[in-house]
């Protein structure tokens, strides 16, 4: 009999969503909601592939504090030319792609808006394609299981587009030869975070990737004998209802950044570096006096599976309360009507499962997800 473990993955497809609009409805999949990591997609995604935490598949945020090793040193003297020719998005993707090339980097690579006065201060952590074997060096992925057990299997390229993704899983599919197939498509993600997670035009793109996956799935049970059907997401979208801008609030406190301390300033992070306690002391002496967010301790980064025995990803950690955007950040200079990475326990933030197959109970969180793909390609 031949088998195919058919794994659809939809960025930012979380919970609330799918409990709103429905997904795939007249399949009548299973369903379960899932806990997702605290972060971004470079934390969650490689949590789903390895099915452990950030603390342990050490991939969190995408920039990390290495000034010694910083390949973006040459990039200070851009900071003297006019924002206006290297502000924009279209200018930074292009010198974004020069970069990645000239680097030798395999992964997924933005400059963002980073001011390129402060690009020197970091490394970048996601050089390695990690869908692909041997791209997260601590440990091991779905896709270095597979090759060590003789697994075949096809992994979509996430450079292409959405329709590329998926003629190409079906041509995979009609040659027979795979037991796994992850179909990846991050489409939704852009669309939320530019219209928002309930708005119609995610409705829309909803009901488009129904279309394709119904489809997509017909086909494969064409081909073979018994598909397993699997769709998850990494994380949720929550609507934005305010902003709030950081950076005032630290700029008015008249240190040197580069000499009393160092921030970044994620979507919904802010993360700082201190080489002085006369810098740390006033910095968070002014973040406990904004009611947009909070100081996510320690012992509670630990707890979220987030604790590093180095301070490359910060010392000290702002959150925004989950709906409030910072901005501008060094991810965007405009607000946006959706975003992720706010606390995973608020209620926008859980990821899903849905599966013609029964999910087992213990499956709660995204590392769970690899739990089932090993269940499935061991039959």
């Amino acid at each position: 009999m031949k088998k195919l473990a058919l794994y659809v993955f939809i960025d930012a497809l979380g919970w609330e969503i799918y409990q709103k609009y429905g997904f795939l409805a007249d399949l009548n999949l299973n369903s379960r909601r899932l806990e997702t990591t605290f972060g971004f997609s470079s934390a969650a995604d490689p949590s789903i592939l390895t099915g452990r935490y950030p603390d342990e598949h050490t991939h969190w945020s995408s920039f990390i504090y290495n000034p010694q090793e910083s390949p973006f040193k040459l990039l200070r003297y851009l900071s003297v030319l006019p924002p206006v020719l290297f502000d924009r998005w279209r200018v930074r993707h292009y010198l974004s792609k020069l970069i990645k090339r000239i680097n030798g980097w395999t992964g997924y690579f933005e400059l963002y808006s980073v001011p390129f006065q402060h690009l020197p201060y970091f490394d970048y952590l996601e050089k390695r394609d990690y869908f692909v074997p041997g791209g997260i060096l601590a440990t091991d992925t779905i896709f270095d299981w597979c090759v060590k057990r003789g697994v075949p299997y096809y992994c979509s390229n996430w450079r292409d587009s959405e329709d590329q993704i998926l003629l190409a899983n079906k041509q995979v599919i009609s040659e027979a030869k795979v037991k796994f197939c992850y179909v990846y498509l991050p489409k939704l993600d852009g669309v939320m975070h530019l219209h928002g997670p309930f708005s119609v035009e995610t409705e829309d793109k909803l009901r488009e990737l129904e279309v394709k996956i119904k489809d997509l799935h017909r086909f494969a049970e064409k081909v073979y004998d018994d598909v397993s059907l699997y769709v998850i997401s990494d994380h949720g979208m929550a609507p934005v209802h305010s902003s709030c801008d950081l950076m005032p609030a630290i700029d008015a406190l008249k240190l040197v950044y580069g000499k009393d301390y160092i921030a970044f300033y994620d979507s919904t992070m802010a993360r700082f570096w201190f080489f002085n306690e006369r810098a740390r002391h006033k910095i968070i002496e002014a973040l406990e006096t904004v009611k947009c967010g909070s100081i996510v301790d320690q012992e509670s980064m630990k707890a979220l599976r987030v604790g590093f025995p180095h301070d490359r990803f910060g010392q000290i950690y702002y959150l925004m309360n989950e709906g409030v955007l910072l901005n501008p950040s060094y991810m965007g200079l405009k607000p946006v009507d959706g975003m992720h990475g706010y606390h995973p326990g608020e209620i926008h933030s859980y990821a899903m499962m849905l599966s013609n197959r029964i999910i087992p109970k213990e499956i709660q969180s995204i590392t769970d997800i690899r739990k089932t793909m090993e269940s499935e390609l061991a039959e």
